[in-house]
């Protein structure tokens, strides 16, 4: 049986993690937070003092890596080797090691089987950075949501306003910069992705343009 996936695409600060989070709930299927994976990679490189940049050291880093996702209350939480490493992957320091290491093309490689096995098991809301484009070439449903810079800063300020939101803005241009440059599955829109522009829109008012174009979609 062929399920349904929706890609949602973009860069950090667009909404996708949230926006992603309630379509699923519209749609009744689960979602997928891919970019967890990646860090979940750079954490278990900090965590191991892995040499990363070492193409040895990292396959050999790659074969014993462990990670999963599991059914929590209310989401789906990663864990590695059976430890639950949620609550530790979304540190500024993980977001920018995950963002270079995720340039690698074993690295890639190495979550590329997690994340088609979950899309050959049931319906799901895929949230990244290559879904449309490297992951689920295919899907029926592909959406790429950007955002200004600026609004999209002040987004992740308010997520962590212990932090300097400038700092939060150079890092975050820092990264756009390295998604959309590396030669590994660089950050772009699929050619029949809907572009979503969110600057001006609320959370509600995006899920409410996407289930359009999957409701369009579906009776075409």
């Amino acid at each position: 049986m062929k399920h349904q996936i929706v890609t949602i695409d973009g860069p950090a600060g667009a909404g996708k993690t949230t926006i992603s989070k309630l379509l699923a709930k519209k749609l009744r299927c689960i979602y997928v937070d891919t970019g967890a994976l990646y860090r979940g990679v750079a954490y278990e490189i900090k965590s191991q003092k892995i040499d990363w940049e070492n193409d040895v050291c990292l396959d050999a880093f790659l074969k014993s890596l462990d990670l999963n996702f599991i059914k929590g209350k209310d989401t789906l939480l990663l864990t590695s080797s059976k430890k639950d490493i949620t609550p530790y992957i979304r540190t500024p320091e993980i977001s920018m090691l995950a963002s270079a290491s995720s340039a690698k093309p074993q690295v890639r490689s190495a979550l590329l089987n997690i994340q088609k096995n979950i899309a050959q098991n049931q319906d799901a809301v895929f949230e990244g950075r290559d879904m449309g484009t490297v992951v689920f070439p295919d899907a029926p449903f592909k959406f790429f949501l950007f955002a200004d810079l600026s609004i999209r800063a002040k987004r992740r300020y308010e997520e962590m306003p212990e932090a300097d939101i400038k700092k939060v803005q150079r890092d975050m241009e820092k990264r756009d910069t390295n998604d959309s440059q590396r030669k590994e599955a660089p950050l772009v829109a699929a050619p029949d992705a809907i572009k979503i522009d969110s600057s001006c829109l609320t959370i509600p008012e995006v899920v409410e343009k996407i289930l359009i174009y999957i409701q369009k979609g579906r009776s075409e």
